[in-house]
């Protein structure tokens, strides 16, 4: 990389020529996340209802759905070009969604237990699909240079969307109700399609890729070539490996915090207003990290400093909740002076932090900088392998190896639990879990950056 390049990326700008693809990038993923997260809260109030030992089952149930559709999507990447499979996949999605509608009125065909699971697996199956392939899109109009300029900033706008969804669900629902939520989520989908379309024919004139012969062309390939690639592509198998850690400790940071929810909260709607409640602070921990901290950190030292940062403040809370002598206890109540501080706060937000036991804490941090710091770092590496790893190879990770970590992580923990294990424990592994993540994350980003996942024709140009 020349020095003038150097430069171009340590400013974490936008340049000239970049803006309306960057604003309508932005505006694709505020309507992903906002569609996501105007129904999350309704999944993770169900998950409260029956507890962390029935997750397994739940992530099993989502696992199979998730084999079942990555080699369909896979199919469909090695036969369509891009400006069809990406339709494709958003109006499939957008169809379930009308679909639902009839099955959440009060006369509906199925039980609310099954609906429930199914509603369950499905959203699970909704968030990996609908930003795995935001993410996809992204690394296959943008090059490296400008994925580690630019994504930090496109992510805003998914952050940004994670705050508005839960918002409109806690103003809508009471007016509108649960059906008519999924509409709303529908529409936004719909209008992510647009912004789609229309940056796909920003790139094919003005995007950097527009001079490489795969630019828009189908992949070619098989059905489970994703699949082969997590176990046979040293690139993809590391990758496979961070997101499992990864998973661990939000899978076990999750459980904890369902048990707690179902322990404290007797209702619905109070399961559901906590749930919505730690999604927005997670969000705005999120935000804050992504206007704040990764992309100057991302721009000029690139993602194994940004991996490293996360790594040590989760290693920090994962520790505090290992240490507090009941982990389900506010804080506020535990220390003295962090009480006086969140007194401090404005009411609205002082009542929203101050009843926060050490593990939702340790939740909301983990998850926010995994979202604001790792997400970002993690894309931008994808946009240095070759074009068939950054649909296939990363769409089987980021469905079926998550989902298969999400079993294989909720089934030791209750096998754990089962042995005596307590929140301090799991807590304590976790931490250990971080620093490992830390370690291979930092790994992987400095053997991309000397060119290690790069294939013949395909290396990262700045």
């Amino acid at each position: 990389m020349s020095a003038v390049q150097g430069a171009s990326l340590s400013t974490g700008r936008v340049h000239s020529g970049e803006w309306r693809a960057v604003a309508l990038s932005v505006a694709y993923f505020f309507c992903v996340l906002t569609a996501y997260y105007m129904i999350r809260p309704v999944r993770d109030q169900l998950s409260a209802v029956v507890g962390s030992t029935q997750l397994p089952w739940f992530y099993a149930a989502t696992l199979l759905a998730t084999l079942a559709l990555t080699p369909v999507f896979s199919g469909l990447v090695s036969r369509y070009p891009r400006r069809v499979v990406v339709p494709v996949v958003y109006g499939f999605f957008i169809a379930c969604l009308i679909g639902f509608v009839p099955l959440f009125g009060a006369h509906g065909p199925l039980s609310p237990r099954v609906l429930g699971t199914v509603f369950f697996v499905w959203i699970s199956v909704f968030n990996l699909f609908v930003v795995s392939v935001f993410w996809s899109f992204m690394t296959d109009i943008w090059n490296e240079g400008q994925a580690r300029r630019l994504f930090p900033i496109i992510a805003v706008g998914g952050t940004v969307g994670s705050l508005v969804g839960p918002a409109l669900t806690g103003r809508l629902v009471g007016v509108i109700g649960v059906a008519p939520l999924l509409v709303v989520s529908a529409s936004l989908l719909g209008l992510a399609l647009v912004f789609v379309i229309l940056l796909g024919r920003w790139s094919r004139v003005h995007g950097t890729r527009r001079f490489e012969s795969s630019h828009e062309a189908a992949i070619g390939g098989g059905m489970f070539d994703g699949i082969k690639q997590v176990f046979a592509n040293p690139f993809m198998r590391s990758m496979a490996i961070l997101l499992l850690l990864g998973d661990w400790i939000g899978t076990v940071n999750y459980g904890l915090v369902v048990d707690y929810s179902k322990a404290t909260f007797t209702d619905a709607v109070s399961r559901t207003r906590f749930a919505a409640d730690l999604d927005l602070m997670t969000n705005i921990v999120a935000l804050s990290a992504q206007v704040l901290l990764t992309p100057w950190l991302l721009s000029r030292r690139g993602a194994a400093s940004v991996i490293g940062v996360w790594s040590v403040v989760t290693v920090m809370f994962l520790t505090l909740s290992a240490s507090v002598a009941d982990a389900h206890a506010p804080l506020t109540e535990l220390f003295p002076a962090y009480g006086a501080l969140i007194a401090s706060l404005p009411a609205g937000m002082a009542a929203m932090i101050g009843p926060l036991p050490a593990v939702a804490m340790a939740l909301v941090v983990s998850r926010g900088l995994a979202y604001g710091m790792v997400g970002p770092a993690r894309e931008s590496l994808f946009s240095s392998a070759a074009r068939t790893l950054r649909y296939k190879g990363k769409n089987a990770v980021d469905t079926a190896a998550w989902r298969f970590g999400d079993v294989a992580v909720a089934t030791t923990m209750v096998g754990l639990r089962s042995l005596g294990v307590g929140v301090a424990g799991l807590a304590g592994i976790s931490a250990v879990v971080a620093a490992g993540a830390g370690v291979v994350g930092w790994n992987l980003a400095r053997w991309v950056q000397r060119g290690g996942a790069a294939e013949p024709g395909e290396g990262a140009r700045a």
